[in-house]
């Protein structure tokens, strides 16, 4: 009847929540002195390499949730 089942749902509600913790570790590197520069603050490895990751991820469990199909129901 619906086109989404329980499982879908649950895939897609984790596919976003791994987007938003990719997007919460990209944001930040800012600083109050706009004379001051931080290099390793900017640059950092998970600003660069873990959140992209992380994003990419969660969109293809959102991809995975949406063409899963339905399981068989026995009646």
């Amino acid at each position: 009847m619906f086109a989404f089942q329980k499982e879908n749902y649950k895939w897609l509600l984790i596919g976003l929540l791994v987007n938003i913790v990719g997007y919460i570790l990209m944001i930040g590197g800012g600083s109050d002195d706009p004379n001051k520069f931080n290099a390793d603050e900017l640059f950092s490895p998970v600003r660069l390499t873990v959140a992209p990751i992380l994003i990419i991820a969660g969109y293809l469990i959102v991809i995975y949730a949406i063409m899963k199909k339905a399981g068989k129901k026995s009646e």
